[in-house]
C-alpha cells in the first residue's frame, strides 16, 4: 500500500469519531467570552486546546489547537479508567490472602504466616481489619514464626519520581504504586487540645512511627480554620520520629496526613497494630518473599467491584489507585517481552486503542494517572475517547465515576450558580503549568456534549474560571444555534 493510500485510510478510520455525520460544519474559534477570559489572564489562545463534540443533537463541533501535543495533568485518568472498565470488566475485583506454611494447633501457627498481596487499589483499615478478623476466627491466635509480605503480584517498573517545584515527598498523593498497597500508605495525625493538655495520636497506630509532642497548650479561644502545627518527620533506626510543634487552643483539634514509611514497613506495621488488638501476636520479624507452592489458605479478601474503583480514582483524582490500576492492566495481560507491567500496560492500552480505530500519535502514557511531565495526549485524541466511551455498553459506569460540576468530587466547588451547575460530569486536571477539564457537558437544549479544555502554560493563573467559561459558553451555543435557524 503506497504512503498516500494509507494515509487516506487512517484518516477515514479517524473521521468517525472526530466528525459526525450529522455535523454542519466544523468551529475553528473559541468562543468571545473564552477569549475575554484569556485576555484577562494575560494568557495567550496559543496556550489552550479546545474540543467540543456533539453527542447528540446537530450543532457544529468546535477544534482549536486540537492537534497540539500538551500535558493532560489528572484527565489522562480518564485514559486508563475507560481502558480498564472495557479490558478487565464493570466487575473485576482484586484478592489479598493469608496463608500459613506450618500446622495450626490449638490456636498456635506453628510456622510463618504470608500476606500475599494482589494489587487490591483499596485495601484500607477497616478491609484489613475484617481479613485479620477472618483469619481470628479460623482458629488462630498466635504465630511462632515470620510475618512475611509477597509482593510479587507487579513487576515494578522504575518510574521517575515525580517533583512539581519542590512538593513535598511526605504528601500522600505521591504514593507510588505497590502489590501489597495497604490504606494507601497514608498515616493519619489527630491532634486534640482538651482541658489544657494536648494529645497527639496516630491512625493506625503504627509501633514504628513515634511522636514528640511539642505543641503548646493555648487557653480557650476561636478554633483556626488552619491550626498552627507542623510535623517534621525524622528518621529514626527502623522507623521515624514526627516532631509536632505550634500551638492549639483548648477545645480545639488539628488534623493532616502523611506518607512516612515505605510499603513494606507500612504494611507490617499496620497488620500488626490490627492483630494485636485482636489479641493476637506474631513472634517472628518482619520480611519479604514469596508464598510456597505448598502453604494453605487462611482467609481471602475481595475489592470492591472496578466499577467503584474508579469512581474513588476519578472524582477525587486519586493519583496511588490511578497508577495501582495501571499496573493491574499490565499484570492481567503481561507477556514475556514487556519489561515490567508499566510497559505491558502501556502495550495493552494502545493495542486497545488501535482495535477501536482510535489514532493516537501523540499519546504518551508513563503512569496512567497524569501525575507526570511525560504524559501527553492532544485533545482531539482525548475528545474522541470521550466519543467512543459514549458508545460504550459500560458509558454509564465511565460518567458516573466523574466530578459532578458544583456537586461533587473535584468540581464540586466550580460552577456553583451558573446554567452547567450540576449538568456536567467533568474530570480536572492540575499541575503547576497545566489545568484542564475533560468528560461530559449538555447545551441549554439538553444535548450531550463530549468536552475537552487543556491548558498548558507556565503561569495558569485563572485557568480555571478560563475552563469554566468554555462550558457556560458551550451551554449558551446551542440556544443561540436554535434561535437562527
Amino acid at each position: 500500500m503506497s504512503s498516500i493510500l494509507r494515509g487516506i485510510t487512517l484518516a477515514i478510520l479517524a473521521l468517525p469519531l472526530t466528525l459526525p455525520a450529522q455535523a454542519a460544519g466544523v468551529n475553528q474559534t473559541l468562543p468571545p467570552r473564552v477569549e475575554q477570559a484569556l485576555k484577562a489572564n494575560k494568557i495567550s489562545s496559543d496556550a489552550l486546546s479546545v474540543v467540543m463534540l456533539p453527542l447528540t443533537g446537530d450543532a457544529a463541533p468546535t477544534f482549536v489547537n486540537a492537534d497540539v501535543s500538551v500535558n493532560p495533568a489528572s484527565t489522562m485518568k480518564l485514559v486508563t479508567t475507560y481502558a480498564a472498565l472495557e479490558l478487565l470488566g464493570p466487575n473485576h475485583q482484586w484478592k489479598t490472602e493469608f496463608y500459613a506454611d506450618g500446622p495450626l494447633v490449638d490456636g498456635t501457627l506453628n510456622g510463618n504466616l504470608y500476606l500475599k498481596g494482589g494489587g487490591d487499589p483499596k485495601l484500607n483499615m477497616e478491609k484489613l481489619w475484617l481479613l485479620l478478623r477472618d483469619l481470628r476466627a479460623n482458629g488462630v491466635t498466635k504465630v511462632t514464626g515470620d510475618l512475611v509480605l509477597d509482593r510479587s503480584h507487579f513487576v515494578q517498573p522504575d518510574l521517575p519520581v515525580f517533583d512539581d517545584d519542590g512538593n513535598d515527598k511526605n504528601k500522600p498523593f505521591l504514593v507510588g504504586p505497590d502489590s501489597l498497597l495497604v490504606n494507601l500508605k497514608a498515616l493519619r495525625f489527630i491532634v486534640r487540645n482538651d482541658g489544657g493538655k494536648v494529645n497527639i495520636a496516630v491512625e493506625p497506630p503504627i509501633a514504628s512511627v513515634r511522636i514528640d509532642n511539642r505543641v503548646k497548650a493555648l487557653p480557650a479561644g476561636k478554633c483556626p480554620g488552619w491550626p498552627d502545627v507542623l510535623y517534621n518527620p525524622v528518621a529514626d533506626g527502623d522507623g521515624v520520629t514526627v516532631v509536632v510543634t505550634g500551638k492549639l487552643a483548648d477545645g480545639c483539634s488539628a488534623q493532616t496526613y502523611l506518607s512516612l514509611l515505605d510499603h513494606q514497613r507500612y504494611a507490617a506495621g499496620a497488620v500488626r497494630a490490627i492483630w494485636a488488638e485482636l489479641g493476637g501476636s506474631i513472634l517472628g520479624i518482619d520480611r519479604v518473599a514469596q508464598v510456597p507452592d505448598k502453604a494453605r489458605l487462611l482467609a481471602r479478601a475481595y475489592s470492591p467491584d472496578l466499577t467503584e474503583i474508579i469512581r474513588d480514582i476519578n472524582k477525587y483524582s486519586n493519583n496511588t489507585m490511578a497508577k495501582q490500576l495501571f499496573l493491574s492492566l499490565g499484570a492481567e495481560f503481561r507477556n514475556e517481552a514487556d519489561a515490567d507491567d508499566a510497559k505491558a500496560a502501556q502495550r495493552v492500552i494502545r493495542q486497545w486503542l488501535a482495535k477501536k480505530g482510535l489514532i493516537s500519535p501523540h499519546l504518551v502514557i508513563e503512569n496512567g494517572s497524569g501525575l507526570s511531565r511525560a504524559e501527553r495526549v492532544s485533545a482531539r485524541e482525548l475528545g474522541s475517547l470521550l466519543q467512543a466511551a459514549w458508545r460504550s455498553p459500560y458509558s454509564a459506569e465511565f460518567i458516573s465515576s466523574m466530578p459532578l460540576a458544583a456537586v461533587d468530587g473535584t468540581m464540586r466547588k466550580r460552577l456553583r450558580n451558573t446554567p452547567v451547575a450540576g449538568k456536567a460530569h467533568l474530570k480536572t486536571g492540575t499541575l503547576n503549568t497545566v489545568r484542564a477539564i475533560a468528560g461530559y457537558s449538555r447545551d441549554g437544549d439538553g444535548n450531550v456534549w463530549a468536552v475537552v479544555a487543556i491548558l498548558n502554560h507556565p503561569r495558569p493563573w485563572g485557568a480555571a474560571s478560563i475552563l469554566d467559561q468554555v462550558l457556560v459558553s458551550l451551554y449558551g451555543q446551542r440556544n443561540q444555534n436554535t434561535a437562527q435557524r
